[in-house]
């Protein structure tokens, strides 16, 4: 559960940085984020497409329609100015957090 719980407080940080790199199609931010965790996470569709949508909503993504590599309709995703913010403040927190875990596992 505990694994859960960190991918869910990680995935927004995660599709932030993903799309930090230029916009994809939902599939395309699942393979991005596989290939930059270098295979750790593998988001799948029933926990990336609710987090798209509400990150859409939340305006740190902005969405347009277009056609994929294989000649489909797909939604692609770019992140806004305020996506590009909180990217930015996601980022330190976590970097804030990760420093003081790694403090607490070194204590005796």
């Amino acid at each position: 559960m505990a694994t859960l719980d960190l991918l869910q407080g990680t995935l927004d940080l995660l599709i932030l940085k993903a799309l930090a790199l230029g916009e994809l199609h939902g599939l395309g931010v699942s393979r991005r984020i596989e290939q930059i965790t270098k295979g750790t996470f593998q988001v799948k569709p029933g926990s990336l497409f609710p987090a798209l949508h509400r990150m859409e909503a939340a305006g740190w993504l902005r969405s347009s329609w277009g056609v994929s590599d294989n000649n489909r309709k797909a939604k692609y995703y770019e992140l806004t100015a305020t996506g590009r913010r909180q990217l930015e403040a996601e980022t330190g927190e976590w970097k804030r957090v990760s420093v003081a875990i790694a403090l607490a596992l070194q204590a005796t």
